[in-house]
């Protein structure tokens, strides 16, 4: 604070350097801002004066740990062909997590993610994400469409994200590009279409492999809800998979 003072000619350098002094000199002064920033997580959710939704927020912080993603990304690991999950909410997240998870297990970090946010200067971005991950045997997985409702993924940037060169993965509602190449990724899927009251679409494997004609399903509560992780990865593997066959088997 001292520093953005001085810096904006709030304070001079004198008056800086006595406040510095007193500060060194009554250690007892500083005891609740050390204090404040021992504590974890779970601590600062049990302060009396914690809201609430603040409170709830910690507590989720702190058990979305790396190790629970490890976990669950052995358990079922032979059932997928991606792992898809934002970095952002683990604690204690490090590329070491990245390393552990191993290949061709696919994380969405932040960083990634914000080409989507970016509609200005898409290519930019996209390109700084490509000149990074290349040399590391990095791929970014574009997010074309979204299943929330009132998404602010309009159909024009749709389109621009399907034109910038050099992608081949989307994670999009439908198929949106006819280029045999290009794998479609949709998220939303349950076994039964629905929503959940809060503007989440879901859609069945069928509606989503079969109808909108896309390649990958994108399971997130259905399976991490289940009391039975494995058994529901199972399913929805099978589910996939079959719809995949039917579809290759249909008419055309």
């Amino acid at each position: 604070l001292l520093s953005v003072l001085v810096g904006a000619g709030r304070v001079d350098a004198s008056t800086s350097g006595s406040v510095e002094r007193f500060l060194q000199a009554n250690p007892a002064c500083r005891a609740g801002r050390e204090v404040e920033e021992s504590l974890g997580y779970r601590e600062r959710a049990a302060l009396p004066g914690t809201h609430p939704l603040a409170a709830r927020l910690f507590t989720l912080m702190e058990e979305q740990t790396s190790n629970e993603l490890l976990e669950l990304a052995d358990a079922v690991g032979p059932l997928v062909c991606a792992l898809k999950t934002h970095v952002d909410v683990l604690c204690d997240f490090s590329p070491a997590v990245s390393v552990r998870l191993g290949e061709p297990t696919e994380v969405k970090d932040p960083t990634a993610r914000s080409a989507h946010h970016t509609k200005k200067e898409p290519p930019g971005v996209v390109e700084a994400l490509r000149v990074v991950g290349k040399p590391l045997g990095h791929g970014c997985l574009l997010i074309a469409q979204m299943s929330s409702q009132g998404c602010l993924a309009t159909a024009e940037y749709t389109q621009t994200v399907v034109r910038l060169p050099r992608f081949c993965v989307f994670s999009s509602s439908s198929k949106i590009s006819s280029k045999p190449k290009h794998v479609h990724m949709t998220p939303g899927v349950q076994l039964r279409s629905g929503g959940d009251g809060l503007g989440q679409q879901y859609t069945s494997p069928v509606e989503v492999i079969c109808s909108k004609r896309s390649d990958v399903i994108i399971v997130g509560r259905g399976i991490l809800a289940s009391p039975d992780r494995l058994k529901a990865a199972e399913e929805y593997r099978v589910a996939g998979w079959e719809t995949y066959l039917r579809r290759l088997s249909a008419p055309r």
